[in-house]
This record gives C-alpha cells, structure tokens and sequence, in this order.
C-alpha cells in the first residue's frame, strides 16, 4: 500500500492577503510523515496585474513568494498567457524553482516555449510512476495576437496520451480550463485519475467524481488550499481519492500577517509611483466623466479609429489633475483588458447602439465580476462621435444618420465582446484584437503624448 498527500491551490490572482497562511499551511503539510509522499501544485492564474506589486515588477514577484510555496508543477492561466505580453511570458519564469506543465501552447514557428514542458512523470520512492499533463484554456482568439499558438484540448490530449503510452501508472491533469472542460476531459479520457483545475472560479470542497476521474477546484484568489488523500495498492493502482479543501479564515492568523501583506502593496506603489505618465490640467481634477472622455480618444487613437465606447464603471477612481503615475493610473484601471477594433455595417452599428441604450439604465448599476473585469458595477455607457435620438430611434455618426450599408470601425473592450449584453459585436463584428498593450497602458500613453511632463529646464524656471 501507498498513500499521497495532494496540496493544491489554483485562481490566486495576486491575493496576497492570504500569501502566508497559505505559505505556513504548505510547509507544515510538507513535512507530514503520516504518508509515503506530498505534492503540490498550482492550477493557473497565479498573477493578477490589478496588484500594484504584480504589476510593478511584472509578475516576478509572485514567482519569487511561489518559490517559497515549494510546488512541484504548475500550469499557466489566462491572466499569464493573455495578460502578459509575449515577451513578458517569456521570461516569467527565468527565476521559478518549479516546472511548468502546459502540452498545448506554441511559439509561432510550433516550437515548445523554453519555460514549458508538456508532460512530467514523477517516481515515487516505491516506484509508482505519475504522468502529469498541464493544459490551459484554449482561446486562439486572444493568444493568436498576442504571438501564441495555442490548441485544442482533444487533440492536445490525444497526442500526450499516445506519447506517454506504457510510461505511467496513474496520470494526473493540472488543468486551466474551468470546471465544464474538466467534465468533459473525464468523460472523453478515463484513464485519467485525477484532474487539478481551475479557471471558473468553482469550489468543490470534496471533488466531484465523473466516469471514475475525481475532479477537484478551490474557488478563487486563496480563499480554500486543496488538500487531497490517495492511497494505491501494491500494484501501482490507485483504490482512494479524497479531496478536501481548507478555508484559509480558518487558519491562525500569526501578529505579522498584516504588516507584512501591507508591506506587498507598499512596495508596489512605491515602484509605480517612481514613474511618471503625464502632467493632467486642473480639468481632470476629481473628474470621472473627463477621464473616461479622454480615455475614448486614447483608445480610438490607438485602435485608428473614429469611434469608441466605454463603460464608467472601468474607472475605480478619477484621474487628478497634477503629475499623474503609474500608480495612479493602475489604481483607476486596473483591469487586464485588450482594445478590440470591429468593424461593422452601419445596420449592425444602430443595432449595438440600441442593445447599448436598453441596457443603460441596468447596467449603471449591474455588479459585474470575471472577464477581466476587476471594479463594481458596469456603470454608465459612453460614446466617441456618436450620437443616439431615441425617440425617433436614429443614430448619428459625427453628425450624420448612420448609413445601413457603410461600413465603420469602433474601437471597444475584449471585454464587450465577452459580455452578453452586447451581441451584435459577438456575432457580427469582425474584430481584431489588439495586442500587446492593454487598457491603462494605451491611455496611459494618449496622456504622455496629449500632456507631455515638463522638461528640466521648464521645472527649473
């Protein structure tokens, strides 16, 4: 007989205020004696640049604590593989003491990223083999600009398994794919023991056991700590799972907790505040309505566009009139989103602006979580050379009657195309994402072109 210990954690996204009692649970679970071995791992979105110091020093941070949490594979999220730019995935991991598992991302030439591995077999001291297999969530419509190729989970699947033939005896997947795949993943591939997921953010605090493969989640942001039970037989087979899954509220709070989670986002602060974006006149003082005014333009600017929507509800706070930092440009927008350029007919376009208007008054105050969204509530809807009369239900673009066969190009939000209050961008719009900058970068580079810092000499005078 043989029994494991499985520690996991998935969904951290930059939660540092629970970083050490995660860290103590970890390192006291690690040296349980009770059983023959103890593993851990991490299931994806680890890192979440809405934190200043994640942001600060692009996720190494959050490499350097996880080094401390001794995993022993993880796999990528979203907020890795998309949020990032390429190159800043590219060198997340110069610096981890753990393997990262992902079998379905490629460079843009097919070849593995330098930081990956497919698979990992593990021995344990009584010779019992594990295959492990990361996968993440396979959305070629974000990671193909961003210079990914990433593919499907079936075929992905299908080759590992092929590869890995007569080299295992139990195989565990570290999955960031969300709990729908992972059913789907244990309906399709029996043979897979054990799958370590996240991504949708579900808690199952004692699994959840489809065609004979356990599936297990911890929620979201190190709120649980997985910690699962596994004994074999002599024969290498695995005869007990059992998940389990530890609140974090209950587990002891130590005097230095607090100084020490104040102490990441200090740090963080200090770094952003460093850098200097722009000088804002008095105007934007306070002003929530100009900042999001002048962030439509950076946007459309960026997009090459004429016409642009955003929601007030993206602005945490206002801009301030004055020297404006990173920070303060991370704390007004710290959402990890993408500008998206759609074209539409301008029939499609009256369409949108009218599911916009409908929704208007629901969404002001429609508290909205996920999809990279990191605020409240949605808030208000604004437009960029667009006008709405609906009484009569026309629409104006720069002051003229929308042309139903003309053909326009608006520049939004991936997260407008994720949402389902706006359809028509879905299932029309044809919409190209732009990589790699994201929303407080593109407006945080309008203002340092629109309101350059003073020059030396102009400070010394």
């Amino acid at each position: 007989m043989e029994t494991w210990r499985i520690l996991h954690t998935n969904d951290l996204h930059s939660h540092f205020e629970h970083f050490p009692k995660i860290g103590r649970y970890l390192k006291k679970a690690q040296a349980d004696d009770s059983v023959d071995e103890i593993y851990t791992f991490d299931a994806g979105d680890f890192m979440d640049r809405s934190h200043p110091l994640t942001d600060a020093t692009e996720g190494q941070a959050n490499i350097q604590l996880m080094n401390g949490f001794h995993y022993d594979a993880i796999t990528i999220g979203n907020n890795e593989g998309i949020s990032n730019p390429h190159w800043v995935l590219e060198h997340l991991f110069d610096h981890a003491n753990f393997p990262v598992v992902l079998a379905n991302l490629r460079e843009e030439d097919e070849s593995l990223p330098k930081w990956a591995v497919t698979h990992k077999i593990l021995v344990t001291k009584k010779k019992t083999r594990i295959a492990l297999i990361g996968l993440t969530a396979a959305y070629p419509m974000t990671y193909g600009p961003n210079h990914w190729h990433v593919k499907m989970l079936g075929n992905t699947m299908d080759k590992e398994l092929d590869r890995l033939k007569g080299q295992y005896d139990v195989l565990i997947l570290i999955t960031h794919v969300g709990l729908k795949m992972d059913r789907w993943l244990a309906k399709n591939y029996p043979e897979i023991d054990l799958i370590v997921g996240g991504h949708s953010h579900d808690l199952l605090e004692h699994g959840e056991k489809v065609n004979g493969t356990w599936i297990t989640q911890t929620g979201k942001w190190g709120n649980y700590v997985g910690d699962i039970h596994v004994e074999l037989n002599d024969d290498h087979q695995v005869t007990k799972i059992v998940p389990d899954t530890i609140p974090t509220v209950s587990m002891k709070t130590e005097p230095q907790d607090e100084a020490i989670i104040q102490g990441y986002y200090d740090k963080g602060k200090r770094l952003l505040s460093e850098h200097h974006v722009a000088e804002l006149p008095e105007k934007f003082a306070d002003d929530k309505v100009a900042a999001v005014q002048v962030s439509l333009d950076a946007i459309a600017d960026f997009a090459k566009t004429d016409l642009a929507i955003l929601s007030s509800g993206l602005f945490l706070t206002p801009f301030k009139s004055g020297i404006l930092t990173q920070y303060d440009l991370q704390n007004a927008l710290p959402h990890p989103m993408h500008i998206v350029r759609s074209t539409l007919k301008g029939s499609d376009l009256w369409r949108l602006v009218m599911e916009i208007e409908k929704n208007r008054h629901y969404l002001d105050h429609f508290h909205l979580q996920g999809m990279s969204f990191r605020g409240k509530i949605f808030g208000q809807m604004y437009y960029k050379d667009i006008q709405v009369d609906m009484r009569k239900r026309i629409v104006y673009v720069k002051g003229r009657e929308i042309e139903p066969e003309k053909e326009y190009q608006i520049a939004c939000l991936d997260h407008y195309v994720l949402v389902p209050f706006f359809p028509t961008l879905a299932i029309v719009g044809e919409n190209e994402f732009l990589f790699p900058q994201f929303l407080r970068e593109v407006v945080g580079n309008y203002l340092a072109k629109k309101y350059p810092l003073p020059t030396r000499s102009e400070v010394n005078d």
